[in-house]
């Protein structure tokens, strides 16, 4: 009786490790998605700037209602 306790909670902690495991990996994926589309972005703003380009990154401007 007493090991089969022993081993749920061994089965128990492994599922939690596992849980934890995909967990990380799930987190790193989406923040080097997130990286790569910066990383991307900014780049496009750079050969934008290289080709002498004065437009690159327009300033939008709210507009006030009277």
């Amino acid at each position: 009786m007493a090991r089969r306790a022993v081993d749920s909670e061994r089965e128990e902690a492994r599922r939690t490790a596992a849980l934890a495991g995909v967990a990380l990996i799930l987190a790193l994926a989406i923040a080097g998605i997130v990286l790569v589309r910066e990383l991307r972005a900014q780049s496009q703003l750079e050969d934008c700037l290289m080709q002498g380009r004065r437009n690159c990154a327009p300033i939008e401007t709210p507009l006030h209602p009277r």
